[in-house]
């Protein structure tokens, strides 16, 4: 994935929302996720098309009305988040996200699997 625009809070909110229930549209979405929150529909309807410009949602057209699906599968989408967050925020360096990482007890077993199994995959020789 080419490097993503950057998602405000709310957009990312609506995002994991609408892949959650995919494919939904904007009326679903206000009634369901905007209206506990107070936010309009015209609001959900601002952000849902602004992440479709910005290449993750798709629509079609069925039965009049537009359903809005994700254009790019989550763990893409959080991997080119992270990816930007790095490279802006900490300025390329992971040392202090590992950092963040090593003084959060916070992770579960299967994630601390998951961090092993990558680290193992950075260490092993890359083919080619």
């Amino acid at each position: 994935m080419k490097k993503p625009a950057p998602l405000g809070d709310q957009e990312l909110e609506v995002l994991r929302y609408v892949s959650d229930h995919a494919p939904i549209t904007v009326r679903e979405v206000a009634e369901q996720f905007g209206d506990p929150r107070g936010l309009a529909r015209t609001t959900i309807l601002t952000v849902m098309e602004r992440l479709r410009k910005k290449g993750f949602l798709n629509r079609d057209k069925e039965a009049g009305a537009f359903r809005y699906a994700p254009a790019v599968a989550q763990p893409e989408v959080l991997q080119g988040l992270v990816q930007n967050f790095v490279e802006t925020t900490l300025k390329g360096s992971l040392t202090p996200f590992v950092a963040y990482l090593s003084d959060s007890r916070g992770l579960s077993e299967r994630e601390m699997a998951e961090l092993r199994r990558l680290v193992q995959d950075l260490e092993s020789p890359k083919e080619g």
